[in-house]
């Protein structure tokens, strides 16, 4: 796992890039009018993303295409299920612990009738 992806995905704008290209590729002026950002930082946000890896430049005619680079994402999603067992393991205490307060509660309050 790069720390640079992670980096680039904390900014919100290039998280919101990130997300806009999950759907297909798209030029410098699309991610412009839908994120209602100025050229200026779309580039800015773009050069950060493809230094990480995330992205990578498509030429086609006069313009640019940005797209996701599959190994950078795939690598963060094997990163992150590292922990997923943590944390399932950690919820299902919390729904035990629950359940034990609630049985709890049932008995004190049979109790006190």
């Amino acid at each position: 796992m790069n720390p640079e992806t992670l980096a680039a995905l904390g900014e919100p704008n290039r998280f919101r890039i990130v997300e806009l290209l999950r759907t297909g590729p798209r030029s410098v002026n699309d991610i412009r009018g839908r994120l209602g950002l100025r050229q200026s930082q779309v580039s800015q946000h773009l050069t950060v993303l493809k230094a990480a890896g995330l992205v990578e430049a498509e030429p086609r005619a006069q313009r640019r295409l940005y797209k996701l680079r599959a190994q950078p994402v795939k690598q963060l999603h094997k990163w992150i299920d590292r922990y997923r067992c943590i944390w399932e393991e950690r919820f299902e205490q919390l729904d035990e612990l629950i359940e034990e307060i609630k049985r709890k509660e049932k008995s004190d309050a049979a109790g006190k009738r």
